[in-house]
């Protein structure tokens, strides 16, 4: 990251928007690139005075909505067959495993899962096309998505801006230390939200584990086969219902 932010400090500010919004647009689109990485890198570069907070963050709310709709509209014309193709092409982020996960995450939540995926790696690549190709209704879409988009582009912008000035002020002669503050804080943005991800994945394996455990054909475990229930009398071996 680190790497990035000096390689955007030597681009024009103008530059560093535009590349801002591709980069988040085109990932929220389905293409995996470093979207977080690059807007976490302009942010703080921001806090230097390089390039303005404000347009970084609407650069960024930008790329990620009109990326999304892109996505969605893509997935809505594509189906299941253009995510099946997205994961053989990126299978280590877009594999059957992924895209199991994200739809639990729909079937669960909905629309919110748009909100909340924005802070999510998997969910962020993948909101806009899944959503499309589920036929979620795109006014809800619209409206989950667009706030995602803005809370999270001027949230994780203006914190890491507002973090990396402090320390910028508080440790001219430890500006490494001031880097580091700054990812921790832009990290602890996240953090709740990331959790709460992990929380409901966590429950949907569980449930999913709960569902294959009960015995094919409804038949309870300990139960006589037959359909005929066990006659037990004290004293006496159990015999079958019907027996004499």
């Amino acid at each position: 990251m680190i790497d990035v932010q000096h390689w955007l400090s030597a681009l024009p500010p103008g530059v560093v928007y535009l590349l801002v919004a591709g980069v988040i647009g085109v990932e929220s689109m389905g293409v995996p690139l470093p979207g977080e990485i690059v807007l976490v890198s302009s942010a703080l570069l921001a806090a230097t005075g390089v390039v303005e907070p404000e347009w970084v963050a609407s650069a960024a709310a930008f790329g990620a909505i009109v990326g999304d709709s892109v996505g969605y509209a893509v997935g809505r014309r594509g189906g299941r067959p253009l995510l099946a193709r997205l994961g053989r092409r990126f299978p280590k982020h877009l594999g059957p495993a992924q895209l199991a996960r994200a739809e639990q995450s729909f079937a669960r939540h909905g629309v919110w899962a748009v909100f909340f995926g924005r802070f999510v790696a998997l969910l962020r690549i993948l909101a806009g096309p899944l959503a499309g190709a589920l036929h979620v209704p795109y006014r809800r879409f619209l409206v989950a998505n667009a706030a995602g988009g803005l809370v999270w582009a001027f949230g994780t912008t203006y914190l890491l801006y507002s973090v990396g000035r402090a320390a910028e002020h508080w440790l001219k002669d430890i500006s490494w230390a001031g880097l580091v503050l700054a990812v921790l804080a832009g990290l602890v943005s996240t953090w709740w939200l990331r959790r709460r991800a992990h929380r409901v994945a966590s429950a949907d394996g569980a449930a999913d584990m709960e569902a294959a455990e009960v015995p094919s054909g409804g038949q309870s475990a300990g139960a006589p086969s037959g359909g005929q229930a066990a006659v037990v009398t004290p004293g006496v071996e159990p015999t079958r219902a019907g027996e004499h």
